[in-house]
């Protein structure tokens, strides 16, 4: 091989490698961390708020990239009580910014599922990680029934909370609520239900469990998603420990009454399952957020790798950008496999 042949093929070399290396730098793989359920973000002055399902406390990440949240810091900003109504299972934390101040809310109970009912604190750093978190109390509507997955959202200027319930005292079935809210820690006037398990996907929930009923119907996690004049209520169906836990969708034009169950029409099939050619199974739990620079939209969800994984530590916390339909319904497509080479959020550094 000549000087000039030997120059060329390192030219060459060099090259594939700087261009692999950009191609690693551009892109990133799921599960963002190796353990989370029920993950959920807010993007403020820069970063990117996360936080997951502990059972334990209330921990946030601190992140400029989404995408590298492995890298992030990570601290507990709150740790329940020895005892009392909110001491154990705290379940699917939520940081919102309103009003200027910042509200964690989150599900827990006194060591019983039957007593899950929903709080919230409140922090008036600009910075969530840092100052003091207030316990502002339950929230809860005038019925005061067991409840989990509370979400808070603006629609033109007035606060609404969703979260999913009981109907009575007895579980054996799951359903969408939506209140009104007076401020970011109050309810104000009677729940109103929008939505209840009718379809089959919606209604696959067997236990074999002593302590719980043999089978359960589930709407849990709902999260309110608009563009245009529609708003949609994407949540969770069927029981998380089934292989076949999915989202479904209400939608809403943004200009009805919110309240009502006839301005809502839900959707007959999922709009996000199970990929079992893909290896993923159970996607759900979802929320959502904007790319850095704001023209991307991603979902941010849980799921598991194998069949039969249930609710427990094997779900992991992952993202991918969706789309938009011309109709301003959102696209999700499919679930897809961990360790996919995919782009990184627009924006990020």
């Amino acid at each position: 091989m000549s000087s000039k042949q030997r120059f060329l093929l390192l030219f060459l070399l060099i090259g594939l490698t700087f261009n692999s290396q950009a191609q690693v730098a551009a892109t990133f793989t799921n599960p963002l961390l190796p353990a989370g359920a029920d993950p959920w973000s807010i993007y403020k002055d820069g970063y990117y708020y996360y936080t997951h399902t502990t059972g334990r406390n209330i921990t946030l990440w601190k992140t400029k990239s989404l995408s590298q949240l492995k890298k992030a810091p990570q601290k507990v900003v709150w740790t329940p009580p020895a005892t009392g109504p909110n001491s154990k299972d705290i379940w699917a934390p939520e940081l919102h910014f309103l009003g200027g101040k910042w509200y964690l809310y989150y599900a827990a109970d006194a060591g019983t599922n039957q007593t899950h009912r929903l709080w919230v604190l409140e922090n008036s750093s600009p910075d969530p990680m840092q100052g003091t978190w207030v316990d502002k109390g339950k929230i809860s509507d005038p019925a005061d029934k067991w409840a989990i997955d509370g979400s808070v959202f603006d629609h033109d200027g007035q606060l609404y909370f969703v979260w999913s319930g009981w109907d009575g005292d007895v579980n054996g079935r799951q359903e969408i609520y939506i209140a009104k809210m007076k401020n970011p820690w109050t309810i104000e006037g009677e729940r109103h239900k929008l939505s209840t398990p009718v379809f089959h996907w919606e209604r696959n929930g067997d236990l074999t469990t002593p302590n719980d009923p043999p089978h359960v119907d589930v709407n849990e996690g709902p999260q309110l998603l608009r563009r245009g004049q529609k708003v949609h209520l994407i949540y969770s169906a069927s029981g998380c420990w089934t292989d076949t836990y999915a989202l479904g969708m209400l939608s809403a034009s943004a200009t009805s009454n919110l309240l009502l169950p006839g301005s809502w029409t839900k959707t007959t099939v999922p709009v996000f399952q199970q990929m079992p050619a893909g290896g993923v199974y159970a996607p759900g739990h979802n929320s959502f957020f904007k790319s850095p620079d704001g023209t991307e939209d991603w979902i941010l969800y849980h799921a598991n790798d194998e069949p039969g994984q249930g609710c427990g530590r094997f779900r992991t916390p992952r993202a991918q950008k969706f789309t938009w339909n011309a109709d301003d319904t959102p696209n999700f497509g499919q679930p897809l496999p961990t360790n996919t080479l995919l782009p990184k959020p627009a924006g990020e550094k």
